[in-house]
């Protein structure tokens, strides 16, 4: 049964001694303000988290965050109204999405950084979420110490010393539109780390909503605030990515006691890996996060979706800005000034021109997808990599005669130059 507790109200030090004028989430208002907090139970696979609430089909979560998200949208703190966006599912085998956001590319927040680094330090000088007002937030996210589901309408901010808050996107892409940023007063950059990722994980398993998704865009992978946030918001349909066939890795020696299930997606635009499984939800977090340490010490741009209640992970490596440095994008794919971040890549495909909405088909998404994915070749040495970092390795598997025949017969020919040992450098977006 969800607990809803109330606390005495604090006064902010905006409103007792003036702060810096804007009730922010800085240090100079948030840690003597009040907030909403949703407390969430025990997390476990083997749980519903709608099992705490009298109705199964009930989940507060989704109720708050929606109920919060309308209130700010009446109150007139987004740019534009989202829900007045035309949308379409695009005929075809996967069923991409299509939406016309004609303002998004006007009224968002330009990037601010270099897009050639996937790990740049944090810069309080540029745009972040400290200086957004307390308005944009719409409740604080954490675990709770007893290990029940709780709310609290109104709790002290300073009581956890840099609180996890779920604020509004003033720039939305679809309805509920949220972000999640942990730790807000660290000022952490945008990379991803094992406690951040399992927060995103315990949110997407107390949404218990299979339309509830969230996303993350590392830097480089089209991020536009380099402080660590993911995104997510609620579309009822499903992402043509969640259709896609997989193959199972099997041929794995490793971390076998985690039952962490890995996966390449098969007949798809962009090639990735898919996480399922885990005895516990911090196997799964850990093996995905180990994959995006890899990553972003590598300087390989990423995009990560988080589907099925917080169950199945996909992970994209990608270098579609490298390619646009190098000029190898064709002239058509860059008018359409479509930056294929995670959404797009899954296959909600954000248009900006009645043009490209209007003649949108499954080829043109699967043209621009295929841009952004590496090559075959590179992909199995990432995802080589990647494995090693997650503590597997890829065991040959035994070889048919018909193989072991074709192998005698290279013997034969002329020899080629050696593979280089160091990683290449082809996700490196060169100035």
């Amino acid at each position: 049964m969800l607990t809803i507790k109330r606390v005495p109200t604090v006064v902010s030090n905006y409103q007792e001694d003036g702060g810096c004028g804007r009730n922010c989430l800085g240090k100079c208002c948030l840690p003597v303000s009040t907030l909403p907090l949703y407390a969430c139970g025990k997390q476990d696979y083997n749980v519903d988290p709608k099992a705490v609430f009298d109705d199964p089909e009930f989940s507060f979560l989704n109720t708050l965050l929606l109920g919060q998200w309308e209130e700010r949208m009446g109150r007139g703190l987004f740019r534009y109204d989202v829900t007045t966006c035309e949308t379409k599912v695009i005929p075809g085998e996967y069923g991409f999405v299509a939406q016309l956001n004609e303002g998004r590319h006007l009224k968002k927040r330009p990037t601010e950084f270099r897009v050639d680094r996937v790990l740049q330090p944090f810069d309080q000088k540029k745009f972040n979420f400290t200086k957004v007002g307390q308005e944009e937030v719409l409740f604080m996210f954490q675990e709770s110490d007893d290990g029940e589901t709780r709310y609290y309408p109104n709790a002290p901010a300073g009581s956890c010393e840099s609180p996890n808050v779920v604020a509004i996107n003033v720039s939305p892409i679809e309805y509920g539109h949220v972000l999640l940023i942990p730790r807000v007063l660290d000022c952490l950059p945008q990379r991803i780390d094992h406690d951040s990722f399992l927060l995103a994980l315990q949110m997407a398993v107390e949404a218990a909503n299979p339309y509830f998704r969230l996303g993350y865009n590392s830097l480089g992978a089209f991020a536009t605030i380099n402080h660590l946030h993911f995104q997510a918001y609620y579309l009822s349909v499903p992402f043509p990515v969640e259709k896609a066939p997989t193959e199972q890795i099997t041929n794995l020696e490793g971390k076998s006691d985690t039952e962490v299930k890995i996966s390449k997606l098969l007949n798809y635009p962009v090639r990735g890996l898919v996480f399922e499984g885990g005895k516990t939800l911090k196997h799964l977090a850990d093996a995905v996060s180990d994959a995006c340490v890899w990553l972003q010490s590598n300087n390989v741009p990423y995009n990560v979706l988080i589907a099925d209640d917080g169950k199945k992970v996909f992970l994209f490596p990608q270098c579609y800005a490298e390619k646009q440095a190098l000029g190898e994008v064709s002239q058509e794919l860059l008018d359409t000034q479509v930056n294929p971040a995670v959404w797009e890549i899954s296959g909600h495909m954000v248009l900006k021109r009645r043009k490209d909405y209007e003649e949108a088909s499954e080829d043109y998404a699967w043209k621009l997808l295929a841009e952004v994915s590496l090559s075959e070749e590179r992909f199995e040495e990432v995802k080589a990599y990647v494995l090693g970092a997650m503590g597997f390795t890829e065991i040959e598997e035994e070889k048919t005669d018909m193989e072991e025949d074709e192998e005698k017969e290279i013997l034969f020919q002329p020899p080629v130059p050696p593979v280089p040992a160091l990683l290449p450098q082809d996700c490196v977006v060169l100035q």
